[in-house]
């Protein structure tokens, strides 16, 4: 039974996440739930980011915008259209964090100016939870990435110098994720220096963590996490965006058409997110790829800021003529919650991405599973544990996408007798995240009422 929350209608929480879409987007809809059980919310980031956010409010829902301004330091590099993840390229990243620590006089001010009874903080910037506590604002962590990769890290933080095994072998990742040289992982959660920030992170969160899952799903994982730091950790469901009318624009309409006229289960969609860009030797693997496959396809590609290339030239001599009716290649964005749900949707190839799992989970579709980087492996495990989707193996560490062996992933997974059990799985999940309701949300609201003593 939900909990009445209207002797709560002071509660003041302020929500600031990474600059990145696959972490506005979580914190958003736990915005949302927030200020539907009457807490006053206030959702913090940049100008481009806020701008991109305003169509996905309801107005009978009361969040408040707060801008965070970087200071102008570097204004050839980094103009304020860059003053996001989304579409920065690669190289800028390191000037849009410092960018972002030097803006933490502008944070405290914002501290300052609505004193919130709490505050929602994400892993970067790592100084927010610490400039909260100096203010005796309590801080919690929402995480926006999995418990099984985070388990594994606080293995390697914790016990893994003690000579304790990690409990969850099937986590373990092959050998070419692990390699210092070739790695994100490396560089980033398991450096010493990564982890010595992770472990921050979660040391600074007030007696709570909350985390982007489901105990169905990760309740093992979550245990492990709460165990090794003596936190609970609260899930807080998928934070699936609900599918909303702002996107039917005219992309939609073509692209809905396109699919309507697809059989059932028969199309794929493959989207690798908003910050992975592939060079053009990969784009004509991916393509091969999907020509092998034989499956219809809606294929979204991106290209960052400044360094599109015509989809002609990225794309190998006669590609889209060649796929014709079969194949659907889009630009920049799709509307990715609608296409998953979509009747003809019969499997997703994916990055991994946390926030991608979910929405392909709750809605039940099965996941050709081709990590890039940072979270993912670990990810795809998980999808491979539970059965709700396949991996594609790599025969060589270097190569980022085979195309063979993507192909025949594609057809155990959609097509062929072999991967009924995978597409059976895949439904049953859909059905356990889509049936639970607002378990989870009362549970939240138990934890952050307490915390704030009101």
């Amino acid at each position: 039974m939900r909990m009445d929350c209207r002797e709560r209608s002071t509660i003041k929480v302020l929500m600031f996440p990474w600059l990145a879409y696959g972490h506005i987007s979580p914190f958003l809809e736990l915005a949302k739930r927030l200020a539907s059980r009457n807490f006053d919310v206030y959702f913090c980031s940049t100008p481009v980011n806020l701008t991109s956010i305003i169509p996905k409010l309801d107005d009978s829902i009361s969040i408040k915008l707060v801008e965070l301004q970087l200071p102008l330091s570097f204004p050839d590099e980094l103009p304020p259209h860059y003053h996001t993840t989304k579409g920065l390229p690669p190289h800028l990243m390191p000037i849009l964090m410092k960018a972002v620590d030097m803006a933490t006089p502008n944070f405290s001010n914002i501290l300052n100016s609505l004193q919130p009874h709490l505050l929602i903080y994400d892993f970067l910037p790592s100084w927010a939870s610490g400039l909260a506590s100096s203010m005796n604002i309590p801080a919690i962590a929402l995480l926006t990435n999995g418990a099984a990769m985070n388990s594994f890290v606080l293995h390697e933080i914790r016990n893994k110098d003690n000579g304790l095994e990690f409990p969850f072998p099937q986590l373990l990742l092959p050998v070419e994720y692990m390699k210092p040289k070739s790695s994100p992982l490396r560089e980033s959660f398991l450096s010493r220096q990564g982890k010595d920030w992770l472990l921050n992170y979660f040391e600074r969160s007030n007696n709570v963590i909350l985390i982007k899952s489901l105990r169905e799903l990760e309740g093992k994982y979550m245990d492990y996490i709460s165990s090794s730091l003596g936190k609970k950790v609260v899930p807080v469901g998928p934070l699936v965006e609900e599918v909303v009318q702002y996107c039917r624009d005219e992309n939609y309409m073509d692209i809905m058409k396109w699919l309507d006229k697809k059989e059932k289960h028969s199309t794929i969609f493959v989207s690798f997110g908003s910050e992975i860009y592939f060079s053009k030797e990969e784009m004509e693997e991916m393509a091969h790829g999907l020509e092998l496959s034989e499956a219809n396809f809606i294929w979204v590609v991106r290209f960052p800021q400044g360094e599109k290339m015509k989809l002609e030239e990225a794309l190998p001599e006669g590609f889209q003529k060649r796929v014709r009716e079969r194949g659907m290649v889009v630009e920049n964005w799709a509307p990715q919650v609608e296409i998953l749900g979509h009747s003809s949707i019969g499997g997703f190839v994916s990055h991994c991405g946390w926030g991608s799992l979910m929405e392909s989970m709750k809605l039940g579709v099965p996941i050709i599973a081709m990590p890039m980087q940072f979270d993912q492996p670990w990810n795809a495990r998980l999808v491979e544990e539970f059965g709700v989707g396949l991996g594609v193996k790599k025969h060589e560490d270097e190569i980022i996408i085979e195309s063979e062996m993507m192909a025949k992933v594609i057809k155990q997974v959609v097509v062929e007798k072999s991967g009924e059990d995978i597409r059976k799985k895949a439904r049953v999940m859909g059905e356990i995240i889509r049936n639970k309701g607002d378990i989870d949300m009362d549970e939240v609201v138990k934890e952050i009422v307490q915390l704030c003593g009101m």
